[in-house]
């Protein structure tokens, strides 16, 4: 798994390349959490166009991290979920909750 991150003001996008699946999960959530606790965010997108497999524990990332962000009011939003990731985010509800925007 690939991460790269950039952030403007409050805002964090974190693109993500590869498998989020329970051999990347930690490594994932770690990162992302290194951010989220060092700095303000308000605004996080997720871009995940480079992710080619997602399984449960992938989907939980993804649900602690909304948690963590609409904890301290902000938003997150998935940006560029494209073919059966994008099927199985929502088939979990993610979308539910959060949308899938082509921004990032």
């Amino acid at each position: 798994m690939f991460i790269n991150s950039t952030q403007e003001g409050k805002r964090l996008v974190v693109k993500l390349e590869g498998e989020l699946d329970h051999h990347s999960a930690e490594k994932v959530r770690t990162e992302i959490d290194e951010i989220l606790e060092r700095e303000q965010i308000t605004e996080f997108i997720l871009e995940m166009s480079g992710v080619t497999f997602m399984d449960s524990t992938g989907i939980g990332v993804v649900l602690g991290r909304y948690k963590k962000i609409n904890e301290r009011g902000g938003v997150m939003k998935i940006s560029n979920a494209h073919g059966h990731i994008e099927s199985i985010l929502r088939m979990s509800g993610v979308f539910s909750i959060m949308e899938n925007t082509n921004i990032a």
